[in-house]
């Protein structure tokens, strides 16, 4: 009898102590609360994981790189093009031997009037300057590298390169550009706190960062305009001219989700910018942001 006790105490233990098996029930809990963890962000209105945001992004611009610049003059009623040439007018890039980074720059339209302007300017003739414009994504580059041709420019004393690079890990040295500009594309990316570190690591001693981005209406009766020409036509407008209409309702959403003025100048000072400072245009509809490596 007791011989029997102790065998069955045995068999109790054994059993309670073996190894456990994980059932596949524990495994796909286990893969729900891995993928439960995962950072999100936000793409526009829509939260989405923050591996998944780039993708999307990416996706974007394929479709609308061919009608980039048609949408452009249309969204804007052609307005873009005076903000752009005030931004170049700020950075007033003057001597020689000037090298500038054009970031999220695919189309050229930063890259083409910094060079147009170095050409109006005197002191840099027979001097070398240098522009890289680079882009995440390719197709936005090719439609840049073909507007360059039929402009059929001359490139005179400037070289000029094309890379297709994420804004967050740049493939360049540090300390090897005197300019850093973007213009609406920061608001595009995942991480803004890695661009803006990108940016002055690859920012010489005295570069200037300098973006111009989307930005908050400060007027209370304009913003109310804008949101319902923005949320009313824009995206109609893609639909009619570019056959996109989730494109341009992204376009709308991810300007609301932008940090606003002081938000941004905040997260430029913490990148370890310095006499950061911001201009608002037509209202604050878009904003010049400015700051050196000091």
């Amino acid at each position: 009898m007791l011989s029997s006790t102790s065998s069955h105490i045995r068999n109790v233990l054994s059993f309670l102590l073996r190894p456990a098996i994980p059932s596949r029930l524990g495994q796909t809990t286990n893969r729900s609360l891995q993928t439960a963890s995962e950072p999100e962000t936000h793409f526009g209105f829509e939260t989405v994981k923050e591996n998944e945001k780039s993708q999307k992004v990416h996706k974007v611009f394929e479709e609308v790189a061919s009608s980039y610049d048609l949408m452009n003059d249309a969204m804007s009623f052609g307005i873009h093009r005076i903000w752009k040439d005030i931004f170049l007018e700020r950075l007033a890039p003057i001597g020689g031997g000037i090298r500038l980074l054009d970031m999220a720059g695919g189309t050229g339209d930063i890259a083409f009037r910094y060079l147009k302007y170095l050409d109006n300017l005197p002191q840099n003739e027979g001097t070398q300057n240098h522009v890289t414009i680079s882009d995440i994504n390719q197709d936005m580059l090719n439609v840049g590298k073909e507007r360059f041709k039929l402009l059929n420019r001359k490139q005179n004393n400037h070289s000029i390169d094309w890379v297709c690079a994420d804004a967050e890990k740049l493939p360049f040295e540090n300390n090897s550009y005197s300019a850093y500009t973007i213009a609406f594309g920061i608001r595009n990316v995942t991480h803004i706190d890695k661009v803006l570190s990108e940016a002055y690591r690859v920012l010489q001693p005295g570069g200037r960062f300098l973006s111009l981005e989307f930005s908050h209406v400060t007027n209370d009766y304009i913003k109310w305009i804008y949101d319902q020409y923005s949320f009313q036509m824009i995206p109609p407008m893609g639909q009619i001219l570019a056959n996109q209409w989730h494109p341009y309702k992204y376009l709308v959403e991810s300007i609301r989700k932008f940090p606003n003025q002081e938000e941004f100048k905040k997260l430029i000072q913490q990148a370890g910018f310095k006499c950061v400072e911001y201009e608002n245009l037509t209202f604050g509809v878009c904003a010049i942001h400015s700051g050196f490596k000091l």
